[in-house]
């Protein structure tokens, strides 16, 4: 019985994809399942075959599973003769692992010995993908998986030619001949460059004239740079991309040009896939007339980007197409990351004061929730109050992720007097995935009045009698009468604005409540 697995994403051009097998034991209970998971190219370089060239290929398969994969089978599934940079010169090619351990490594050669592999003289220099289907068993089960490799080819070598130079891979942000040392493998055009960049692809001679440039060599279209106007491109904007392009040849120069720029398809499951970037005119090719021997141009396209984007690099693909002095026709690929921003985008619910109207001396209590509506997360989250009236101070969120909700809830003592409502300012301030502060301000009105003076001390001073008509006894009994009322007043106000305050703010807890199950 064989179960096929499902291959890596080709998308990623990378050696050592896995795939697992797994073979559950026993009930459901078992906190481990047995599984035999298989990876190729670990630790590996990629290889650089020349034409017309003895080699051999050496593959390391290597099981990180905690089972043993026995009989272990590898052999290239070769499709047609141009997938596979070697001469065809054996009928099998199937190499025998034998039992491969949980944790341990065999290589497969191909090639040791008299039994060489010869290169095909013909190779372009071009990246070959090679696939090997792998067979394995549990002692049980029979498993089949196919994994890939890239490997490399050099074209025979021709009259050297000041200048020119083989492919390039650059990690540049879009300056001219800047590299800040991007890494690839060749052969995955479309791959994204995690902070952005571009990379360059060697040309392949398609028709024309002849099967060689009249000069004896192949002349190099690279790009060594990009920018955009403006410098960061925002999702849902438009932007101008503008391409550094060179012609490394000293010799030779290109012309009829042809470049197409195609974005990479992005999308979910809530909307269908489409491409990050469209041209604002509607057409993605770009023609340009020369480039001279070891000359530069430039060449521009308006692009925008989608709305919905998440904050990251985003892939172009521009194919190339020239001609050299003598009408032989040129391809060349190269591809460009483009970083793409989103904005953060939030809302504030309605403001609430509890109490609406409060004295100087006393305390509200200011809340309302914060909504991230954008689709990048914000961190560090901070809320402070602000206004003549009142003292507060800061309050801490923390980091909100997209679609979420914050509670700002901050305490506030009134310090003076005002006269009607006067604005206040609650100030939000964040940080954005490069730890740039953000802040936002929303206004609201708040009431303060003057400091309440207790009703039975206002009485009490009116039945003080005139000093003169009245004994010192009476006085000082009357002195000591009204601060004893005057205390009792106090803390039965502040007793009734506590209660006040207690009551008013379950109400506010009880409409949150109701709130929440309205929303279930």
């Amino acid at each position: 019985m064989s179960a096929k697995e499902k291959a890596a994403d080709p998308a990623q051009a990378q050696a050592g994809n896995e795939a697992v097998s797994r073979i559950s034991e026993g009930t459901q209970d078992n906190k481990e399942l047995t599984r035999i998971r298989i990876s190729v190219g670990d630790g590996q370089e990629t290889p650089v075959f020349k034409a017309g060239e003895k080699a051999s290929l050496q593959i390391n398969v290597f099981n990180s599973g905690n089972m043993d994969a026995q009989d272990v089978r590898i052999a290239p599934v070769i499709e047609d003769a141009d997938s596979w940079p070697f001469e065809l010169d054996k009928l099998n090619y199937e190499q025998k692992l034998g039992t491969l351990q949980a944790g341990q490594q065999a290589s497969a050669f191909w090639g040791a010995g008299d039994g060489k592999l010869t290169v095909k003289s013909d190779v372009t220099g071009k990246a070959y993908k090679l696939v090997f289907r792998i067979t394995y068993d549990d002692g049980k089960t029979g498993y089949e998986t196919e994994k890939y490799i890239f490997v490399k080819t050099e074209a025979k070598e021709k009259p050297a030619e000041g200048g020119d130079s083989g492919g390039q891979e650059s990690g540049g942000q879009g300056q001219p001949g800047e590299s800040n040392g991007g890494a690839s493998q060749s052969g995955s055009l479309n791959q994204e460059l995690d902070g952005g960049g571009f990379i360059n692809n060697d040309p392949v001679i398609s028709g024309g004239g002849g099967t060689e440039s009249g000069s004896g060599s192949v002349p190099r279209v690279i790009v060594t740079g990009f920018d955009t106007e403006p410098g960061e491109v925002h999702a849902g904007s438009d932007f101008k991309l503008i391409v550094h392009l060179k012609n490394t040849s000293q010799r030779t120069a290109v012309s009829n040009m042809v470049f197409d720029l195609q974005a990479a398809a992005s999308g979910t499951e809530a909307a269908a896939e489409a491409p990050a970037f469209l041209p604002s005119s509607g057409s993605s090719s770009i023609y340009l007339e020369k480039i001279a021997a070891g000359g530069t141009k430039d060449i521009a396209i308006d692009l925008n980007a989608r709305a919905d984007l998440i904050q990251k690099p985003y892939g172009i693909t521009m194919d190339m197409k020239y001609e050299d002095s003598s009408a032989v026709q040129y391809e060349a690929q190269s591809s460009l990351a483009i970083p793409v921003k989103q904005e953060a985008r939030f809302e504030f619910s309605e403001i609430r004061i509890a109490p609406d109207t409060v004295s100087v001396g006393e305390e509200a209590n200011i809340s309302c929730s914060l909504y991230n509506l954008g689709r990048v997360k914000m961190y560090n989250v901070k809320v402070r109050m602000e206004g003549e009236m009142i003292e507060a101070e800061e309050q801490f969120i923390g980091n909100l992720d997209a679609g979420g909700t914050g509670t700002i809830d901050s305490i506030v003592t009134a310090v003076k007097e005002t006269a009607g409502n006067e604005e206040c300012k609650l100030i939000l301030s964040y940080e954005d995935d490069a730890g740039n502060v953000n802040t936002a301000e929303q206004k609201f009105p708040m009431t303060v009045m003057q400091e309440m003076i207790p009703e039975d001390m206002e009485m009490m001073a009116g039945e003080i009698p005139e000093e003169g008509h009245t004994p010192a006894g009476m006085i000082i009994a009357i002195i000591v009468l009204a601060a004893a009322g005057i205390t009792a007043a106090v803390v039965l106000i502040k007793r009734r604005k506590k209660k006040s305050r207690g009551l008013e703010e379950e109400e506010l807890f009880d409409e949150v409540e109701r709130f929440t199950e309205d929303e279930r």
